[in-house]
């Protein structure tokens, strides 16, 4: 086995008993990266000096007895998270070029843990999208299909963890933006809960749906990252402070009288392919075998989830986005010399077609005349959602459903079609509106060869026993096992 292909927790004993160096480890993934690149489009920024450096001090840690399951090992890193010295750029012509000074939580906290950081990895500009062709920097093609999207906004971060170009990735979720790349591209990724990761330097899309977390080769990797980035921080105001489990403690396999929620309502969606329902009817079988029992729950505001969202996402973007103006930081238009135009011209030029579609929309909601029709409906919407499943937990301890209606589909077969491609996160944007935690796992392949995933949702701070549940099937079976033919 070639070392870029490990797991971080099979790396993680290797370091650990010194059969290899994280340097050695560090060089394979680089290469891996340079090799692949060209094909894959995953990165926006290689960091080699930064990764070298890094490797060399997690070397010394080891050799001084200095050691987390996370020393050593090449991650990469969604780029929309504030990484010091290194390039931060959303994917965005207006930051092509901005530089943070500081790092954001989740950045201090695997740089405390001794990872390494092999660069930043692309994404939908801003994190506004599904297929990750909205960047303005490079498409990213899926591993397993080079003719494929690897879904999106997190489409770097699930290619380059598929493609064995990092052994784990941090990307982050609005409306499904780690589980559906994560499904499109065979790996694990989890929502967590909102609160339960800080979103300080994370770059704002939606900052009451926002989170951040990992994309990993498997279950327990997923674990091992949701410990090192998890818990209360000071700096971010959402921030929950509430006790960090040990994650790696809930992987067990026995789930004998599990309780299953199989939500009626997802089912009966126009456009769910036959391929992603067998699949994930089979896995709901599997769970049945291995003693978990099913029963029908009910998510009656399901049919609104899509319009609720993108009224309330558009909402809080257009707020937040309202910063990048060409003044303080971020690209200005110079020929422009009275303060509207300029502002005007160097958003027109600095934002993408996505970007500008969803600042118009967002602007519009809010305005005078039309916030109680639109965001303030959307708002109640949400609250019913949030009761839904509410009631839901009251009967089953997890929800069980598809991540997305389809296997993911040609590049530039959907770009001049917004609404079929909002429509494609219809499974998980209703975890981030209700804040609970949601993450995909590989539970099938198309006729295509092409991998669906099944979504696992749970209770608010419930990630134990999702992973448990996540944990038990992947090892009833070789989903995880299976790597894309490069």
């Amino acid at each position: 086995m070639n070392l870029y292909e490990l797991t971080i927790h099979q790396a993680h004993m290797l370091l650990k008993n010194k059969e290899i160096s994280s340097q050695e480890l560090t060089r394979s993934v680089l290469e891996r990266i340079h090799l692949l690149e060209d094909k894959i489009g995953a990165y926006i920024t290689i960091a080699d000096e930064i990764a070298l450096e890094q490797a060399k001090a997690a070397d010394d840690s080891i050799s001084r007895g200095n050691m987390t399951p996370l020393t050593g090992i090449p991650l990469s890193i969604k780029d929309l998270m504030c990484t010091k010295g290194l390039k931060t750029t959303c994917a965005s012509k207006i930051l092509e070029n901005f530089v943070p000074p500081y790092d954001a939580f989740v950045i201090q906290k695997l740089k405390q843990a001794g990872a390494v950081i092999t660069g930043k990895v692309n994404m939908d500009e801003f994190a506004m999208g599904s297929t990750t062709e909205n960047s303005s920097i490079k498409t990213t093609r899926n591993p397993w299909d080079l003719t494929r999207i690897p879904g999106g906004s997190s489409g770097g971060s699930a290619a380059s963890v598929a493609a064995d170009m990092c052994l784990g990735s941090l990307g982050s979720d609005t409306g499904g933006s780690i589980r559906q790349p994560a499904s499109h591209c065979g790996i694990v990724g989890m929502k967590p809960t909102y609160g339960r990761v800080s979103r300080f330097g994370l770059v704002a899309f939606a900052s009451s749906l926002d989170q951040i977390g990992p994309l990993t080769k498997d279950v327990t990797d997923c674990a091992l990252l949701m410990n090192a980035i998890s818990g209360y921080d000071k700096n971010d105001s959402t921030s929950v402070p509430k006790e960090v489990p040990d994650y790696t403690k809930s992987l067990q396999k026995d789930i004998t009288g599990l309780k299953i929620g199989i939500p009626k309502e997802y089912y009966e969606v126009k456009g769910l392919d036959p391929e992603v329902e067998k699949a994930v009817a089979g896995a709901v079988k599997k769970f049945e075998e291995m003693g978990a029992r099913c029963v029908d729950v009910s998510l009656a505001h399901s049919k609104h989830v899509v319009a609720a969202y993108y009224v309330i996402a558009p909402s809080e973007a257009s707020s937040n986005l309202a910063r990048y103006e060409g003044v303080r930081y971020g690209v200005r238009d110079m020929e422009k010399e009275e303060i509207l135009e300029m502002y005007r011209s160097t958003r027109s030029k600095g934002f993408g077609p996505e970007v500008q579609r969803r600042i118009i929309l967002g602007t519009y909601a809010l305005s005078a005349g039309y916030y109680d029709a639109y965001y303030g409906k959307a708002s109640q919407i949400r609250t019913l959602i949030m009761e839904d499943f509410k009631n839901a937990f009251e009967s089953c301890d997890i929800i069980l459903s598809p991540v997305a209606p389809t296997p993911a589909f040609t590049i530039g077969e959907n770009t001049d079609d917004p609404l079929t491609l909002y429509l494609s996160d219809i499974f998980t944007l209703s975890a981030n509106l209700a804040g609970i935690p949601g993450m995909s796992v590989p539970c099938g392949f198309s006729k295509n060869g092409l991998p669906i995933g099944l979504q696992i949702m749970g209770n608010h701070f419930n990630e134990e026993l999702m992973l448990k549940a996540a944990f038990s099937f992947e090892q009833s079976g070789d989903f995880h096992l299976k790597k894309p033919g490069l």
